[in-house]
């Protein structure tokens, strides 16, 4: 186990109610210095896999790439990790509709809600909107997943849905497919449209 995934385990185990000695003492001794709060691994594969394509090694940086395991949880985490705790520096993505929870998530916490980049719907939407239907599709295929869409698209719901919508919630359908994607959808985009929180996210760091 890598020392950043020992701390990412430390805190989210922290986060959950245990001891917050195993993380105090791994961050006194390593290099983290930036927490990335993500609401999920979907979120951490693709800002992992922007990062590898970009050739850099986050945690290298001192970066720890955090999925809080729902946005409901940046509260606690903020709290544990932010300047009222261990210090670290907090950034990461959120969408439109829980950016207020955030913001005054944060601001209890003494952290800067500014320094957390917005999604107007999710990532995955970013990502569909950024590549475009037809290419999203064609990756969906490429991965072997035609048949699963294709029933997917069968579905009384999906009937008359905008087609980047359906494409969206079917990223979510199965286990681990939106962390599968999260990477795949990543690791296709053109340079010059990487969608902006994410690019923004990146940047920042």
């Amino acid at each position: 186990m890598t020392d950043m995934r020992a701390f990412r385990e430390a805190a989210t185990a922290w986060a959950a109610g245990g001891p917050g000695d195993p993380a105090r003492e791994l961050a006194a001794r390593l290099p983290v210095r930036t927490a990335v709060l993500l609401e999920g691994l979907s979120d951490a594969a693709a800002v992992s896999a922007l990062a590898a394509v970009r050739g850099r090694n986050l945690a290298a940086e001192g970066v720890c790439v955090l999925p809080m395991g729902g946005a409901m949880n940046v509260g606690r985490f903020a709290r544990l990790l932010g300047p009222s705790g261990l210090g670290l520096r907090l950034t990461g993505l959120c969408d439109e509709r829980e950016r207020p929870y955030y913001r005054r998530a944060l601001e209890r916490a003494g952290a800067a809600p500014q320094a957390f980049f917005v999604c107007a719907a999710d990532l995955e939407d970013e990502l569909v909107r950024a590549l475009g239907v037809t290419r999203v599709t064609e990756l969906v295929r490429a991965q072997g997943d035609s048949r699963p869409l294709r029933t997917f698209l069968r579905q009384p719901a999906q009937q008359g849905r905008p087609a980047r919508q359906q494409l969206r919630r079917f990223l979510g359908t199965k286990k681990g497919r939106k962390i599968h994607y999260g990477r795949v959808l990543v690791e296709a985009l053109d340079p010059a449209r990487v969608p902006a929180p994410l690019d923004d996210l990146l940047t920042s760091l």
